[in-house]
């Protein structure tokens, strides 16, 4: 047996949904007040599980009216009337809403099978809205940087756990799309996903086109040759192009790259991309396109087996090791094809070799161990960024001078997805820190230690 009804909260405008969402599923409300047109007081067993797709807000809610149980599903609106704006009093799927939360009740409504919904009226603490709109309304990338220092750093930690999961989860899903369309070859999506990092976000797009039009099947051929692979990648590159370093002619080196490619390009039908694509400037010389790409033709050419040695590896120093390597003899006097330029080996460097192995290698071995339901294997991937030096950049400073400091790049890359995902977006009440900051309200209190999730 289910019961239509209906709760209005008496709160200011302007209010949005997923505010209303927030306090009824933390119950932040006066329990007291929750009563039915007759006076029965309404006690809410369950607030039902929180539905972020179509339909009901929350289902499988739980509600007692006279000591008799209902249950059923949980729809939350601004005003009553939206039951029927939204077309939900001609939706069957809605003919189980016991409970519908709105701001203001405007009118009386039926759901699709003719049922009035009945009123209740429910009251709150208005300053869990100030406390919202003061974060929303913060033109801080962090919004609660002034209090979410003092809250518990357990309580901190197990979200950015949570965080770090879903960061993997989300690049796992990017990485089995790339599976799938290389057909089920692990070796060929560790390098598309390992060449893209080598562009170093200004060139990763060219630096994509670039494995998408070498497959690795046919650098795999060349393993042992590191000349031609080098001849491939230029190649394929677009930067063998002669109207782009006319100056380069007169470079044998250069002369000879092109020979060689104008071979296998014939052989494997190859197409080069455009080597306008290719960003020089506000790069450092090191990261040019051309030192990247001679570098890259070095880790394929002299780790044979990279993606299984890899797995085999549980050494995060060995790991390292495998990826620095160093441009051929030619760029340690060159930036660019036909210029000299002072004799500096260029070798990957340490933060270049730990973004490959915190975007490339270790999402792939997460991946990895899920998709063969290997246990160890996807927690090897957490251990070795636990392992890894915490990263250095704006974002993660920001959060520093917040008070959550990073250990290892578990946390930082933890801080980089609440950032980008929660902070910048103002998902304040989909965070677990806003979330517990908007609870509180004027509970907070300087030099107090916050800990209880709402």
């Amino acid at each position: 047996m289910y019961l239509y009804v209906l709760a209005v909260f008496l709160i200011p405008a302007p209010m949005k949904e997923e505010f209303l969402h927030y306090l009824w599923k933390y119950s932040l409300y006066d329990s007291n007040a929750l009563l039915d047109n007759t006076g029965s007081h309404i006690r809410v067993i369950s607030p039902g599980e929180y539905n972020r797709d179509s339909g009901p807000d929350f289902f499988n809610a739980r509600i007692s009216i006279g000591g008799t149980e209902w249950a059923g599903n949980v729809e939350i609106h601004i005003k009553s009337s939206h039951f029927c704006s939204h077309g939900h009093d001609k939706d069957h799927a809605f003919d189980n809403v016991i409970l519908h939360v709105v701001a203001e009740n405007d009118r009386r409504v039926f759901n699709a099978s003719g049922d009035e919904l009945l009123t209740v009226e429910m009251k709150f603490d208005l300053v869990y809205f100030e406390k919202y709109l003061a974060l929303v309304n913060n033109p801080a990338v962090i919004a609660c940087q002034e209090d979410v220092g003092r809250l518990d750093n357990f309580f901190i930690r197990n979200w950015l756990n949570a965080l770090l999961v879903e960061r993997l989860a989300k690049k796992s899903d990017a990485i089995l799309k790339i599976f799938s369309e290389t057909g089920n070859d692990w070796d060929e999506t560790f390098y598309r996903v390992l060449v893209r990092y080598f562009g170093f976000r200004v060139n990763t797009e060219p630096f994509e086109m670039l494995a998408s039009a070498l497959p690795f099947k046919i650098i795999r051929k060349h393993a042992d040759n590191r000349f031609q692979i080098e001849a491939l990648l230029f190649g394929t590159a677009g930067l063998l192009d002669e109207g782009l370093f006319r100056e380069a002619l007169a470079d044998d080196y250069y002369r000879d790259l092109i020979k060689e490619y104008k071979i296998l390009s014939a052989k494997y039908s190859l197409r080069p991309i455009h080597g306008w694509l290719w960003k020089f400037s506000r790069l450092r010389p090191v990261n040019f396109p051309t030192v990247r790409i001679s570098q890259l033709s070095s880790l394929i050419s002299e780790a044979g087996g990279l993606f299984s040695r890899i797995l085999e590896s549980c050494d995060t120093r060995l790991l390292k090791k495998m990826f620095e390597v160093s441009a051929s003899q030619y760029w340690e006097d060159h930036y660019v094809f036909g210029k000299k330029s002072l004799s500096i080996p260029k070798n990957t460097g340490k933060q270049a070799t730990e973004i490959f192995l915190i975007n490339a290698v270790i999402p792939l071995i997460f991946v990895y161990g899920r998709y063969k339901d290997n246990r160890e294997i996807w927690e090897k991937a957490i251990t070795l960024l636990e392992e890894i030096h915490p990263e250095d950049n704006t974002v993660i400073s920001d959060w520093k001078h917040s008070g959550i400091e990073a250990e290892s790049a578990f946390y930082t890359q933890a801080l980089l997805e609440l950032t980008g995902e929660y902070c910048r977006k103002k998902r304040c009440l989909e965070c677990r820190l806003g979330c517990r900051l908007i609870s509180l309200g004027k509970s907070l209190k300087k030099g107090s230690e916050l800990m209880l999730e709402p």
